[in-house]
């Protein structure tokens, strides 16, 4: 029997619950997300009394959403990879590793963006 598509807001709707399904997973079992999201907040309110221009308020905003973005998706690939077996594969080990390494790279990108317009800030 085929699967009825829902469409339209249905379709929208549904979609919003599955996020906010996602969201309260990854508040009540990554204290990784919870961190990132209450410094992303935090960075949020902070780059409106940084920022000099539009650019910069843009850069300021979104690089922390972005560490959040990575960890969400980081933490998703730990649970399915939890999922399949708790014995120690190459793969897993692998999987697990490189969603950490994203992780690490948008935190270094947050680090320079924030550092460099900080940085202006004090020879300026």
């Amino acid at each position: 029997m085929a699967k009825v598509q829902k469409k339209g807001l249905v379709r929208i709707f549904n979609a919003y619950k599955y996020s906010m399904k996602g969201f309260k997973a990854g508040i009540e079992n990554e204290a990784a997300i919870r961190q990132e999201l209450v410094l992303a907040a935090i960075m949020t309110v902070a780059s409106f009394f940084i920022f000099n221009s539009a650019v910069e308020l843009v850069l300021l905003v979104v690089t922390p959403w972005i560490v959040v973005i990575t960890e969400l998706l980081n933490s998703a690939v730990e649970a399915v990879v939890d999922r399949i077996g708790p014995e120690f594969h190459e793969l897993s080990g692998r999987a697990k590793d490189l969603g950490s390494a994203a992780v690490f790279v948008a935190l270094g990108v947050t680090l320079f963006t924030w550092g460099a317009i900080i940085a202006e800030r004090l020879v300026a």
